[in-house]
């Protein structure tokens, strides 16, 4: 079963990460157990599993295809930038994860929803790409009827941006800066993707 279509728990319990965001005590619970138990594994995992399970990690937080991810890649391989952190860099420039870290959505998927179905301006303009770069400058604004939906309310109400690089007042957004990679989750290991696709 692929990530997309497995139960979320599962899939934040396999790489030990809360993948979706959605937190709750069930998941705490389920979050430090690997699958199978807590039953030791045989022999020893090989740097190319590691690295293998660290790019499915990245790509499922994002909710990236292999193709799509494969084009972040190289684009971070030529950006003259260390290549995993221009990498993180461009992830976090995506437009569907402005919305999540402005803290109009719950969750990366729940953001994803919002632009796909016209509730984001960018600039004054709708948009309805979520893997649109954002730059620095760029205004993000959620459209009046979005600012009704009780969900974004919400989220809203009791979140605010979760990084420095991007400033909100009401629905209103703002990307000051380039996304910082010390603002990202300390989990996420990179230099084992970089490796991946280096072999």
């Amino acid at each position: 079963m692929c990530a997309k279509h497995a139960p979320r728990h599962k899939v934040s319990r396999r790489f030990g990460v809360d993948i979706y965001g959605t937190g709750g005590p069930s998941l705490q619970r389920r979050i430090a157990v690997p699958p199978g138990g807590l039953r030791a594994k045989k022999g020893k995992v090989s740097d190319y599993a590691l690295q293998l399970i660290e790019k499915q990690k990245l790509k499922a937080l994002y909710g990236i295809r292999e193709k799509q991810f494969r084009r972040y890649f190289d684009r971070a391989q030529h950006s003259g930038e260390p290549t995993g952190r221009a990498l993180i860099q461009l992830l976090e420039q995506r437009l569907d994860n402005v919305i999540y870290r402005l803290g109009f959505a719950r969750t990366r998927l729940m953001a994803r929803q919002l632009v796909s179905h016209g509730h984001v301006l960018v600039n004054g303009k709708r948009v309805t790409i979520p893997s649109l770069l954002v730059a620095q400058g760029d205004r993000i604004a959620l459209t009046a009827q979005a600012l009704q939906i009780p969900d974004v309310q919400a989220e809203m109400e009791w979140r605010h941006p979760t990084v420095s690089w991007l400033r909100r007042d009401d629905g209103n957004g703002e990307v000051t800066a380039l996304p910082s990679r010390d603002e990202v989750d300390p989990e996420i290991n990179e230099a084992l993707v970089v490796e991946f696709y280096s072999r």
